[in-house]
């Protein structure tokens, strides 16, 4: 024991006491069975987490009346602090590191400028959250996570952590990790007080997770067509349940079933008078078996913070599902092991919004598949959790299921007692099943990073407006105006060398047919292209494009005069689109019927001709014909008047006439 750190000398004294056994008697199982694994991964850290895994368990039993009391998250944070500074040279190192920082003076890290649009856990109740105890930081949380799925799930751990602990610099204090525990208890127990929806009979598996639209909760309103209809909605593990109010009580309810497996969809939508899209408050859930969306609209002021709540949490049930389904988890304890985790997700939202009510947190950041969804590599973590989820034991007291049958959550055991008595022999830790899941969510993590820093460079030219976007595309295809006239040069045989290069060319691939190797070429040459750049070190050149918007040659009139000028070719260019579709629609309706009669012997002609000719000879054919009619020969030999028959026989198509009405057209019914 000389070798602990102070904080695990108490807490492995506490794991005694609790177990009724002494700390020689530990310690003798404990080397019996870890002591080689012990000197290779650290004797100390090893013998607390020994011990934590066999006092955990008796923990998790009654846990809500410890959790009142705060014996359960006295007990969990000093585990996470032992775990944390397990040795005494452990100590000794910190009590410097801090003791310099007191001497530095030095405060606790600001948030980041880049984190500033993140809502901060704690910020308005942070002063009294703060004390001047040894703090925990990330992997001593996502390790209590491991064994005991309260206070975080192991999957979105980190996520969780690092929203709960933005504004103190990375570290959990007991306080706020006290409050937050108590927290959790009092969303359970107001969640077991809801009623339960009218006309419906919920699953034996079926709990209300989250219930709006009373009268002590803001509103919720459903959109028919032109009509709208408060009422109350209940979201359980399974579906969504809306009742319309009624003059005394509310309405049979509307089951919006999130378990199906069908093309299902929830997503945001917007609402207002007529169906103008004016108020981006509410969700509209689709299905091929409905004829038109649901939409649920959920009023309030400004933001639009309780609708992408409720989205967010529709969006994990519906996810939680098609995940059971996608990885066939037949097995009903590992089902509902997963319903539980995704339960506890849920509640710890609700008491992560109830801590911080001005400005509250992320809702993906508490739930698994909503979070898993969005991030890059997130369905590499799901493969890994499918895959640990086999070995877990759902009847172990610190189960996800075992916590919320402790708490009440549940009338009575979903786990049989030959399953519990069978689980209740494998004392090993979860931790040997997770580190394959642990590597997948720090891959996922780290792009997640990436992802975010670029996300944030795209955004701000999104901001920008019109006439800003229209400058910035101007600016980037500058590049082009060169290779345009390249071309051009080129096809006029200004450059009869290229000109005679590019035709050679054009008629070997064509002739030999050697599409994929000239693909092939051309994307080797863009590689050199990339790889001439990198050598160059263009990128240091580009860390920020300018672009001008000024004009030392234009006054104000001319750029006057040069939007109008462009603003009329635009409507010019739309006009004349308008007449040759017209145009065409005329040929194809025989409304004119010279002119149908020339077009249809054209197209036979041509049909015969692509039947009977391969069709290399006759891109050949056309490459020779266009770049001979280019050159000099070609427009000494070319014929003006045939040109000039086609354009008057296109202009002597007549078109049918628009007659525009300002009413809706008349429906077939």
């Amino acid at each position: 024991m000389k070798h602990l750190s102070a904080v695990a000398t108490d807490v492995i004294q506490s794991c005694a006491r609790k177990l009724d056994t002494s700390v020689e008697k530990l310690v003798e199982e404990f080397e019996g069975k870890w002591k080689l694994e012990a000197e290779i991964s650290g004797y100390s850290r090893k013998f607390v987490e020994f011990c934590a895994s066999k006092t955990l368990p008796e923990e998790c039993k009654n846990v809500e009346e410890k959790i009142s009391d705060g014996s359960f998250s006295r007990f969990t944070f000093d585990t996470m602090l032992a775990w944390e500074i397990p040795s005494s040279e452990n100590e000794e190192s910190r009590m410097e590191c801090e003791g310099k920082t007191r001497e530095d003076g030095k405060m606790i890290p600001k948030v980041a400028q880049e984190e500033d649009d993140i809502p901060l856990f704690y910020s308005d109740v942070m002063p009294l959250l703060i004390n001047d105890e040894p703090s925990v930081g990330e992997d001593a949380f996502v390790w209590l996570a491991a064994l005991v799925p309260f206070a975080a799930d192991v999957v979105n751990g980190r996520f969780t952590f690092e929203t709960l602990t933005a504004p103190t610099g990375n570290r959990l204090f007991f306080p706020a990790y006290d409050k937050f525990l108590k927290e959790i208890s009092k969303c359970i127990k107001h969640l077991q007080k809801q009623t339960k929806p009218k006309g419906v009979e919920l699953a034996d598996d079926e709990y209300i997770l989250h219930v709006e639209g009373t009268a002590s909760s803001q509103r919720v309103v459903r959109h028919t067509g032109g009509t709208s209809w408060p009422g109350r909605l209940t979201l359980t593990n399974y579906a969504l349940y809306f009742e319309a109010s009624g003059a005394i009580t509310y309405d049979d309810a509307l089951k919006i079933d999130l378990s199906k497996d069908i093309e299902h969809t929830v997503k945001p939508t917007a609402t207002g008078p007529w169906g103008a899209p004016l108020f981006d408050k509410a969700i509209i859930y689709e299905s091929p078996e409905l004829s038109e969306g649901i939409v649920l609209e959920f009023p309030e002021m400004t933001s639009s913070t309780r609708r992408d709540h409720w989205l967010a949490l529709a969006k994990e049930v519906m996810l939680m599902h098609q995940f059971l389904s996608k990885y066939k988890v037949k097995c009903p304890i590992q089902s509902w092991e997963m319903h539980a985790r995704t339960i506890l997700g849920i509640i710890r939202l609700h008491a992560a919004r109830e801590m911080l009510r001005i400005s509250p947190p992320a809702p993906t950041k508490f739930l698994i598949f909503a979070l898993f969804d969005e991030l890059p590599k997130g369905d590499y973590v799901l493969e890994e959790l499918a895959e640990s989820l086999k070995k877990v034991n759902s009847g172990h007291p610190c189960s996800a299921s075992s916590v919320l049958r402790s708490l009440n959550m549940f009338v009575q055991p979903l786990v049989s007692s030959i399953e519990v008595t069978q689980t209740d022999k494998e004392c090993k830790s979860d931790q040997d099943n997770i580190h394959s899941l642990e590597s997948a969510i720090n891959q996922a993590r780290e792009e997640a990073k990436d992802v975010e820093i670029a996300k944030a460079t795209a955004e701000e030219l999104k901001e920008e407006g019109i006439s800003e976007s229209v400058t910035v595309l101007i600016e980037l295809l500058r590049p082009l105006k060169t290779v345009v006239p390249w071309f051009q040069e080129v096809i006029s045989w200004e450059r009869p060398h290229t000109t005679i290069r590019m035709i050679v060319a054009t008629l070997i691939i064509v002739y030999k047919e050697w599409f994929g190797k000239a693909i092939a070429a051309f994307l080797l040459w863009i590689v050199s292209k990339m790889l001439q750049a990198r050598l160059g070190r263009v990128h240091d050149k580009y860390n920020e494009i300018v672009v001008h918007t000024g004009s030392d040659q234009k006054t104000t009139v001319e750029s006057i005069v040069a939007a109008q000028f462009g603003l009329r070719t635009a409507y010019e260019l739309m006009q004349a689109s308008n007449i040759a579709i017209l145009k065409i629609w005329s040929i194809m309706c025989s409304k004119a019927r010279k002119h149908a009669d020339m077009t249809m012997v054209a197209m036979s002609v041509s049909a015969i001709i692509f039947a009977l000719i391969p069709l290399k000879y006759i891109i050949m054919a056309i490459t020779l014909y266009y770049f001979l009619m280019t050159s000099k020969l070609g427009k000494y030999i070319g014929n003006e008047q045939g040109n000039r028959r086609l354009k008057e026989w296109w202009d002597s198509i007549p078109v049918i006439p628009v007659h525009i009405e300002d009413k809706a057209p008349q429906r077939l019914t």
